[in-house]
């Protein structure tokens, strides 16, 4: 006798494949946890038998999409990190990096990146190495703390003070030089001071010797950042009257990106 075909599966149009559809819903069911699932989590969530729950786990695993903790609960994989690099080198926002900066003209010896966030990280995904000798070399699908990086800062001072308290929830703050923040609380005090003045900064909080100032960048979607770009400049004893021009810069080139992107620049910050 054959095994009746469940009701979302009569429903499925014309060629479509139950099981990889079956693997989507795992990795949306991962990807919305903020902790890893066990095989019961997700076959009582999926109402699937525990063998295809199973089966399916065990093939994303070997695919790198899903990764199995030594506790046996699941997580998503680095794999789908890869992929997101590689759709985000394919989009609009990678592409005017360049062209934009390029455009404007502005402080041409020094550094400037574009990353988006993932998770407690940001990931750069497009850069311009300057020609200072920061200590840095940036590179594509380079990652550093969101909590250390003026581009991270900046993403994260677009988001509500609970949300970034349940991001970084059970785990220390990764610090990169004794300058980076040892509390959440001192974290969330500096979000405050950035998203008051449409900037974050890094203050040798990667690099020793080296400043960075980021700004959030946004698309028609809504108020949050989508990615950040940031400036890199060497650290000075003329800082203070050196800070204004990057600051201006970083602050031109998120406005110019983010109205290229569709956003809607009279909800974006002054240029000072």
């Amino acid at each position: 006798m054959s095994t009746p075909r469940s009701a979302i599966d009569q429903t499925l149009p014309k060629g479509t494949v139950p099981s990889v559809l079956k693997a989507v819903q795992i990795l949306d069911l991962l990807a919305g946890s903020r902790e890893p699932m066990t095989l019961a989590d997700l076959t009582q969530r999926l109402t699937l038998p525990k063998s295809s729950v199973l089966a399916l786990c065990t093939t994303l695993t070997r695919t790198g999409l899903v990764h199995r903790a030594g506790s046996g609960a699941y997580h998503l994989g680095t794999h789908l990190v890869d992929l997101a690099h590689a759709y985000l080198a394919n989009i609009d926002l990678t592409r005017e990096f360049a062209s934009i900066w390029d455009s404007l003209a502005m402080l041409p010896g020094e550094g400037v990146v574009l990353a988006v966030q993932n998770g407690r990280d940001v990931v750069y995904v497009a850069c311009r190495n300057g020609n200072l000798p920061l200590g840095v070399t940036y590179r594509i699908g380079m990652r550093l703390p969101a909590n250390c990086s003026a581009t991270g800062k900046a993403l994260l001072s677009t988001l509500p003070d609970e949300q970034i308290r349940a991001l970084f929830r059970g785990a220390p703050l990764r610090r990169l030089t004794p300058r980076s923040h040892k509390t959440l609380k001192a974290l969330l005090a500096d979000l405050a001071e950035a998203r008051a003045r449409g900037y974050a900064i890094d203050d040798e909080e990667v690099q020793e010797g080296m400043c960075c100032i980021g700004a959030p960048v946004f698309d028609s979607s809504g108020s949050h950042a989508i990615a950040a770009v940031a400036v890199s400049t060497l650290k000075r004893p003329d800082d203070a009257q050196r800070e204004h021009p990057a600051i201006r810069a970083v602050l031109e080139f998120s406005r110019v990106l983010s109205k290229r992107l569709g956003a809607n620049v009279l909800n974006l910050g002054k240029l000072p």
